[in-house]
């Protein structure tokens, strides 16, 4: 069975938020459970796990360098909170630690802590690198994260899940990488919102707004219409 989706997403007085890219500024790390933060006006929060998160955030936000970012993977040690648009922030975007072969216990265990009990969380992003496909590690955290959802959804802090494609510049536009991707990710996590499709590279800048405006959906700040198609 194959998955075919249009999706528009809608918040056009609400990008404004991250117009403003010099209010972004970073607010808080944390390396343990103990150590997570609150903050005073609440907002809601965003998580993002794994491949080109620190690059996609900084086009997100609009600020080259507020996230360092790193040839080699591993850089992200722990939870690293960022504050969107003028204070008092309408939401914040967590930056987590990657997972699979060079990720550590540790980090596992304050990211396992902070989506299990973190209230104001909306929804995960999991970044998956275009040009390398579905991992056998991203599958397996596709899993988890889908059993997440669907545990949450009976609780009073529903949380949905995302999968966004980088490097999007590196697959040609002929070929069937895209939706394949699209196809084993929903195999794998059925609860996955559709892909967004994003490239921040020199050559091609592809999915930033859309990115942008699924967030502010989530965070309660736009609205997604969506088509799914089954064949």
């Amino acid at each position: 069975m194959f998955r075919s989706t249009a999706v528009r997403f809608s918040a056009p007085g609400n990008l404004k938020i991250f117009s403003d890219a010099k209010s972004a500024k970073f607010l808080a790390a944390a390396a343990k459970a103990a150590s997570l933060p609150s903050f005073e006006n609440n907002p809601p929060e965003i998580g993002r796990a794994n491949v080109g998160k620190s690059t996609l955030l900084n086009a997100v936000l609009g600020r080259n360098g507020l996230v360092h970012t790193s040839k080699q993977a591993g850089c992200t040690r722990t939870l690293n909170f960022y504050g969107v648009g003028p204070q008092p922030h309408k939401l914040v975007l967590v930056d987590a630690p990657g997972y699979g072969g060079r990720g550590r216990p540790e980090w596992g265990a304050v990211f396992n802590h902070y989506t299990k009990h973190r209230k104001k969380l909306k929804r995960i992003y999991i970044l998956i690198n275009s040009s390398h496909g579905v991992k056998e590690v991203d599958w397996v955290m596709l899993e988890t994260l889908n059993r997440l959802c669907e545990e949450s959804m009976q609780t009073e802090r529903p949380i949905t899940l995302q999968a966004i494609l980088t490097k999007a510049d590196t697959i040609s536009t002929s070929s069937k990488g895209i939706p394949q991707l699209q196809q084993e990710i929903f195999e794998a996590a059925p609860l996955c919102l559709p892909a967004v499709v994003t490239s921040v590279s020199k050559k091609m800048e592809l999915g930033v707004g859309e990115t942008r405006r699924s967030i502010l959906e989530a965070c309660g700040l736009g609205r997604v219409d969506s088509k799914v198609i089954h064949s």
